[in-house]
């Protein structure tokens, strides 16, 4: 490892001319000079993250650390990307010869390049491909019935339930028992079947050699546990940085401090205010007691300088944290002074939402602000139901996160199971799937496909060029054979075979989908991502581990205009910015959500999620709170309407840092846009009273 270099030694490398802010902060500068002792860089919303690490790396680069011992981890492919190229612009020329970052990019992807490396140590062949979760869920689901869990007279988990189970057993690295009652609790009497369910699935797994997207984290923080292996990892990086370090959950802090056990060159970057995926196992005491694992403890640097949003809103999001029960104590502050408060409207019901949420996006287009610009934001999916069906009545464009992701679409599904049947002849899973896309195979077929393939010693090219097919099929299966022919033929470049798998598939999609024409664009998408990709193996990989969210996600939203609304729910958002922002259903029971408030953890990150919500502004802020919701069919009372009181985390203390409205019936008619600045207690109460008659 690089020795500590004295902060006033160290140079920052500024930003080229045209970067947004080419200029760093006093503590940005702090955590870019630091030397190699741990560091903990808190980064509120807006900070500017991403510019500081990536000013980090290129420091580290500039002080002579060889770029091709830095370990970059992140969450996306795309913010490994970012920070790679922003890093390579701002060392420029100042490092003689070419400067590559090979080791950056998601946990689960460098997971997967360093288990290549080591497969052998880990009881893995070096092919093994990757499952994506839909295939996870499907061999469980195989394994179920095989075990005879589908035929009990009680409801056992479904598939998707088992996966959720083992995926947090493996990323919490607690006890299925404790899982099962933190997380799973109708589930619990199911302890000892799971076991065996999970047992055999690991199993599966190995005999097939394919690994889910929580093994790439399971292996490779068991091949940290092993003396040599472990060594060897750790000696591979002088430096490790990690972006959203309080998105990590149990395995991968794991895996931080074991390529590092005294912390000499790692920083985390983070916020703690921001943490908001315990749904994914995830755990903010990472980020919180990350300082103290340390001895002495880890440095802290706290970005607090926003350079996102207008000074009231952060202000009332300030406040809001505030009332937090643990954290990093900051105050974001914004250059940016002035503006109005953040919006706190009181609606009837959610349909006075709804209008008041659509004229207000429109009154704003029509003072300048597109509807890209424009966001309307909520804590579950289905909170955005109703102004959906508003939006298509008025013909306004919008694209909601997130959806169906791209790679779970059938026909894209079906092109990248057939390469990665040829990538890894022992994928079962995948085989299945691809053999019954020709005519006159069903199931039974296929499995006489699958003994063949492993008779010959899982030589795919020379099992399927002896196969005899059904009747049905022999049309078909010449084709299909020289397809996996040129597939498995290693002297074969990998540039071109997704042409050869669209060239040998698209017959087959017209005839299996009425849509085609619409699903052959996403094809063409797909060949062209591939064609970012070095390999076959690369290209899977990233596919599996980071896959676009939706269909055409990476050319943009499909089939809309110019100008498009987005819909999001919060979790989704995290990350993003528009000018003017809308939150649904500030109201308990919605924020915080009522599945989330039996412990003081759930209802902190509930608040956490709030804070997230109104930090994605930049210019405008809009919290709607409906006095009223409609339930549908409830056993006992019938459809009703339900009264709910303002979300808990803004108490009356904090209401002075809102402008409190309502929306106004003017003239325009229902649904104007006009806002009441009088005090909302005055019109609040005889709302009340009118709702309290019409429901009697």
């Amino acid at each position: 490892m690089l020795g500590s270099v004295s902060n006033s030694v160290a140079t920052v490398p500024l930003a080229p001319a045209n970067e947004e802010r080419p200029l760093l902060n006093e503590a940005q500068q702090e955590a870019v000079r630091h030397d190699d002792r741990p560091l903990l860089i808190i980064a509120g919303a807006g900070t500017g993250k991403t510019q500081t690490l990536a000013h980090r790396v290129a420091e580290l680069i500039v002080r002579g650390a060889n770029p091709r011992r830095i370990l970059l981890l992140t969450f996306t492919r795309r913010a490994a990307a970012e920070m790679t190229r922003r890093a390579l612009r701002l060392v420029g020329t100042r490092v003689k010869g070419r400067v590559d970052l090979p080791w950056t990019g998601t946990f689960h992807a460098v997971g997967a390049q360093l288990l290549r490396l080591h497969a052998r140590a880990a009881g893995l062949d070096p092919q093994f491909t990757i499952l994506d979760r839909e295939d996870s869920a499907d061999l469980l689901d195989r394994l179920r019935h095989e075990l005879g869990f589908t035929r009990t007279d009680k409801r056992f988990p479904r598939k998707g339930t088992c996966l959720a189970i083992y995926s947090r057993v493996v990323n919490t690295g607690l006890p299925l028992k404790a899982n099962l009652e933190e997380a799973f609790p109708w589930c619990a009497g199911w302890e000892e079947p799971l076991t065996r369910l999970f047992a055999a699935y690991v199993d599966a797994k190995l005999s097939r050699q394919v690994l889910d997207y929580d093994d790439l984290l399971l292996y490779w923080a068991h091949l940290m546990n092993d003396e040599q292996v472990g060594a060897q990892m750790a000696a591979t990086f002088d430096h490790v940085l990690v972006d959203e370090y309080q998105d990590t959950n149990a395995l991968q802090a794991t895996i931080v401090r074991r390529l590092s056990p005294q912390g000499r060159g790692v920083t985390v970057v983070g916020d703690d205010a921001q943490a908001i995926y315990s749904f994914r196992a995830a755990s903010v005491r990472n980020i919180l007691d990350f300082p103290a694992q340390y001895d002495p403890p880890a440095v802290r640097v706290t970005l607090t300088q926003n350079y996102r949003s207008l000074e009231p809103i952060l202000t009332a999001a300030n406040a809001v944290m505030s009332l937090a029960h643990e954290r990093f104590a900051k105050d974001l502050v914004s250059k940016r002074l002035g503006g109005e408060r953040p919006a706190l409207v009181t609606c009837a019901d959610e349909a006075e939402q709804v209008q008041f949420v659509v004229e207000s996006i429109l009154a704003r287009r029509e003072q300048g602000v597109p509807l890209r610009q424009q966001a309307v934001l909520f804590r579950a999916s289905h909170h955005s139901a109703e102004l959906e069906v508003e939006l298509g009545r008025r013909n306004i464009p919008f694209v909601k996160y997130g959806g169906l992701r791209f790679v779970e679409s059938s026909h894209v599904k079906d092109v990248v199971c057939t390469l990665r049947w040829a990538e890894n002849p022992r994928d079962s899973l995948a085989a299945f799937r691809v053999v019954q896309l020709l005519p006159g195979f069903g199931p039974a077929f296929a499995d006489r496909v699958l003994r063949a393939v492993e008779e010959h010693g899982f030589a795919l090219a020379s099992a399927l060029a002896t196969f005899s097919p059904p009747v049905a099929a022999l049309a078909s299966w010449a084709a299909f054979a020289a397809l996996y022919a040129r597939l498995t033929d290693h002297s074969a470049p990998w540039g071109g075979q997704l042409g050869l798998v669209r060239g040998w598939y698209e017959p087959h999609l017209e005839r299996l989908y009425d849509d085609a024409s619409v699903r052959r664009g996403d094809l063409e998408q797909l060949e062209q991502l591939a064609g970012s990709s070095g390999s076959r193996e690369r290209f899977l990989a990233d596919l599996t581990l980071d896959p676009p969210e939706g269909s055409g996600a990476e050319a943009g939203p499909p089939h809309l205009d110019e100008d498009y609304l987005i819909l999001s729910t919060i979790h989704s958002a995290k990350g993003q910015e528009w000018d003017s922002v809308y939150l649904l259903n500030a109201a308990d029971g919605c924020i915080p959500s009522d599945m989330a408030t039996a412990t003081v953890p759930q209802i902190e990150e509930e608040r956490r999620l709030l804070y997230v919500a109104m930090t994605r502004a930049k210019n405008a802020l809009f919290v709607i709170h409906p006095l009223r919701f409609f339930i549908r069919q409830q056993s006992r009372y019938g459809d009703r309407h339900v009264f709910t009181p303002r979300t808990r985390f803004i108490p009356d203390e904090l209401l002075p840092l809102f402008k409190r409205c309502t929306p106004e019936h003017g003239s325009e008619g229902p649904g104007s846009t006009k806002v009441s600045t009088a005090p909302a207690s005055v019109d609040v109460a005889s709302r009340l009273r009118a709702m309290w008659r019409s429901a009697s």
